[in-house]
C-alpha cells in the first residue's frame, strides 16, 4: 500500500495528516516531509494518524526522530491516534509517555491536555 500524505495549518500548527501504511519502504518519505517541516520554520507539528492502516518499527522511529529534531528547535510534535490498534502499539513501547497523543486533530492543536492524562487512550 502507498502512504500518503498532505498538510494544513489549524490554528497554527502544521497538521500532517498521513494515510496507508508506515514501514520501512515508506518511512523514508514520512521522514522527508517531516524534516521538510521543520527546516521551514514549523515548530508546532501535529501527525494525524487517522487513516494510518500499519505502523512498524521503522515508522516509530521516524516519529521518535521527528519528536528530538522538534525538541531541539524549542517545538512540538503531538500525535493524532484514536485507533486502539495503533495506540497498543504505543503502549506496548512505552512511547505512550514519550509522545503527547489526542483523539482528534481539534484536540491537539486546542493546546489542551494530551492523552498522558487519557484522551486519546478512550477514544476510539
Amino acid at each position: 500500500m502507498e502512504l500518503s500524505l498532505s498538510t494544513r495549518t489549524v490554528a497554527g500548527h502544521k497538521v500532517l495528516e498521513v494515510g496507508g501504511e508506515i514501514d520501512v519502504y515508506t518511512a523514508p518519505q514520512l521522514r522527508e516531509h517531516l524534516i521538510a517541516l521543520v527546516e521551514g520554520g514549523d515548530r508546532q507539528v501535529v501527525v494525524d494518524l487517522g487513516r494510518v492502516e500499519f505502523l512498524d518499527s521503522t515508522g516509530l522511529g521516524v516519529l521518535v526522530g521527528a519528536l528530538k529534531r522538534l525538541r531541539g528547535v524549542d517545538g512540538e510534535l503531538s500525535l493524532v491516534c484514536a485507533q486502539e490498534r495503533l495506540l497498543k502499539i504505543f503502549r506496548i513501547t512505552g512511547l505512550d509517555r514519550v509522545f503527547t497523543l489526542y483523539g482528534t486533530v481539534e484536540a491537539a492543536t486546542a493546546g489542551g491536555e494530551g492523552a498522558s492524562g487519557a484522551p486519546a487512550a478512550t477514544a476510539g
